[in-house]
């Protein structure tokens, strides 16, 4: 399990990696954390939508069975367990790219937010079948027909900032170093 927190190789401290862990545990704690209370807690379940702040912000139950915005919907099991081995292969080469970002704490906080993001809705999808979604946001007269949740925030802005962020000067302003 060492080899999850650093790589002496690549000059990666424990201390650089634990940023990247503790990013992803908060972000799947915060995703199952806030499904869970809004779905059963607020019985969102059963009632299906709650006006928050209408109309620019509902709780409106969504199952998801495809990926953002439905999109490659479909309810077979086929479908439901190639979307976690995707996920599940992303994720392992997120996780293996951010052992040899060294010394860049915003892509590893970047890298940990997508992958908590991805394996709270693995873990919708094991646990239902489908994603959870439930946030709604509508505006200016356009009503917006499709859900969310914190995961999918989370795998959009990990993945900005890893654009953003990755592959740029490491600490002291050396740039990272790059394997040939």
């Amino acid at each position: 399990v060492g080899w999850l927190w650093s790589s002496p190789a690549n000059g990666i401290s424990g201390t650089d990696m634990r940023r990247f862990w503790i990013a992803a545990c908060a972000t799947f704690g915060l995703d199952q954390a806030s499904k869970l209370g809004v779905m059963y807690g607020l019985d969102l379940v059963n009632r299906g939508e709650i006006p928050v702040y209408p109309p620019y912000l509902l709780f409106r139950m969504a199952r998801n069975y495809g990926i953002n915005f439905g999109l490659l919907s479909h309810e077979s099991d086929l479908a439901r367990w190639g979307l976690i081995a995707v996920a599940l292969v992303i994720s392992a080469w997120v996780i293996w790219w951010m052992r040899r970002e060294r010394g860049n704490g915003w892509a590893l906080v970047s890298g940990g937010v997508l992958i908590g993001g991805a394996l709270g809705n693995v873990v919708d999808r094991i646990a239902y079948g489908w994603v959870a979604d439930f946030l709604n946001m509508s505006c200016c007269g356009i009503e917006n027909p499709y859900a969310f949740n914190v995961a999918d925030i989370a795998i959009f802005a990990g993945a900005l900032g890893l654009v953003i962020f990755a592959g740029g000067q490491a600490k002291g302003g050396k740039p990272a170093r790059r394997r040939r």
